[in-house]
């Protein structure tokens, strides 16, 4: 009597997707990318952020400074004279920003203007 091995039992497979769901092109999962909306969330959670920081610098620097522009002379907290500074050196940075911006854009619209005199359309 010769011994002849019984086959293995099948180990059971994994459930996998019907093909005709692959095959048709509609993704099982829905992809999206960036939104404006999502960019507008994650800018108002980085300025709520700052705002806080900026809150515990003003309210750790809270020794009272003597400050003088010219002829005007004041008393304020000191993490409120340095908000004060960092203010007016943003709005400085932005107003030249402006105007180069401005400079740029009226050029571009003179050699526009120039570009369209000498090269009418047929």
């Amino acid at each position: 009597m010769t011994d002849v091995a019984a086959p293995p039992a099948p180990t059971p497979q994994p459930e996998v997707p019907p093909e005709e769901s692959i095959a048709s092109g509609s993704p099982l999962k829905r992809q999206t990318g960036p939104t404006r909306i999502s960019a507008a969330w994650i800018g108002i959670i980085a300025g709520a952020l700052v705002l806080i920081l900026l809150l515990v610098f003003i309210l750790q620097n809270t020794r009272t400074v003597k400050v003088s522009y010219f002829t005007a002379t004041s008393s304020m907290p000191l993490g409120i004279a340095l908000l004060l500074a960092a203010v007016a050196g943003l709005l400085l940075a932005g107003g030249i920003a402006g105007l180069r911006i401005w400079q740029l854009r009226h050029r571009l619209t003179r050699q526009g203007k120039s570009a369209r005199r000498h090269h009418p359309l047929d």
